[in-house]
C-alpha cells in the first residue's frame, strides 16, 4: 500500500533511533513499562526523544498510567503521541487530549470479529487504535499475530494501524492482506529481547513501501 506509515517501537539507543529515522519511518516508540526488555526511564525516554526530527512523531508508550504518571511523563518526555496499552477507557483517553493536546492512540487486542466491534466506542475519543494480537507474557511486543482475515470488509471507524508479530517476512502480505494505513513493528525487528537490529530496521521499512 503507498504511503504506509511505519512505526518501530521499543527504541532504546541512539544507533537503533538513527536507524529507523534513517530507514524512513513515521513513528518511533519508546516504552515506559517496567515489565518490558525495552522499556526505557523517563529521562532516557526524554534523552532520545529530543534526538527525533521534526518530520517523525515521538510515541510514548505507557500501560495504565496512574494519573501522576501520565502528567509527569508527558512533561518529562513531550511525546507527539502517547500510545496507551492498557484497559484505558474511551473517556480517559478524551479526557487526556482535551488537558494536553497530546495525540492519543489505543492498542486493542483483536481475538475474534467481536472485539472489532469494541473500536467504534474510540471514535471521538482517540486518534488512532493499534489492533494488536491478544496478550501473552506482556501487553505487546510478544511477536505473536492475530488472524488478519478478521478485517476483511472491516469498516474502520477511526485512524488504525496495525500491529503484531509483523516482520521481514510477512509485512508485504500484511499490508496487502489488510490494508493497513500504518504498520507497528517492536520484536519483528531484534535480534534479541529488546535488541533491536539496524538492518532488520532498514529491510522492514523498505518492504513495508513495496
Amino acid at each position: 500500500m503507498a504511503g504506509t506509515l511505519v512505526k518501530i517501537c521499543g527504541i532504546s539507543t541512539p544507533e537503533t533511533l538513527a536507524a529507523a529515522i534513517s530507514a524512513g519511518v513515521s513513528h518511533v516508540g519508546f516504552v515506559h513499562f517496567a515489565k518490558s526488555p525495552r522499556h526505557l526511564a523517563l529521562a532516557d525516554a526524554a534523552a532520545l526523544r529530543r534526538q527525533v526530527p521534526e518530520h517523525v512523531k515521538a510515541v510514548l508508550l505507557l500501560v495504565n498510567p496512574a494519573p501522576d504518571l501520565l502528567a509527569e511523563a508527558v512533561r518529562t518526555v513531550a511525546p507527539d503521541v502517547v500510545q496507551f496499552h492498557g484497559a484505558e477507557t474511551p473517556d480517559t483517553l478524551a479526557r487526556f487530549r482535551a488537558e494536553t493536546g497530546v495525540e492519543a492512540w489505543r492498542a486493542l487486542a483483536v481475538k475474534d470479529a467481536a472485539a472489532l466491534a469494541e473500536v467504534a466506542q474510540f471514535r471521538g475519543a482517540a486518534d488512532r487504535v493499534l489492533l494488536d494480537a491478544p496478550a501473552t507474557a506482556l501487553p505487546g511486543g510478544n511477536g505473536t499475530a492475530f488472524d488478519w482475515s478478521l478485517l476483511a470488509g472491516w469498516q474502520a471507524p477511526l485512524a488504525w494501524g496495525l500491529a503484531g508479530g509483523l516482520t521481514l517476512a510477512n509485512i508485504a502480505e500484511a499490508i496487502r492482506l489488510t490494508g493497513a494505513p500504518l504498520v507497528d513493528t517492536s520484536s519483528g525487528v531484534e535480534r534479541g529481547p529488546g535488541i533491536k537490529d539496524v538492518d532488520k530496521i532498514a529491510a522492514f521499512c523498505k518492504a513495508a513501501r513495496l
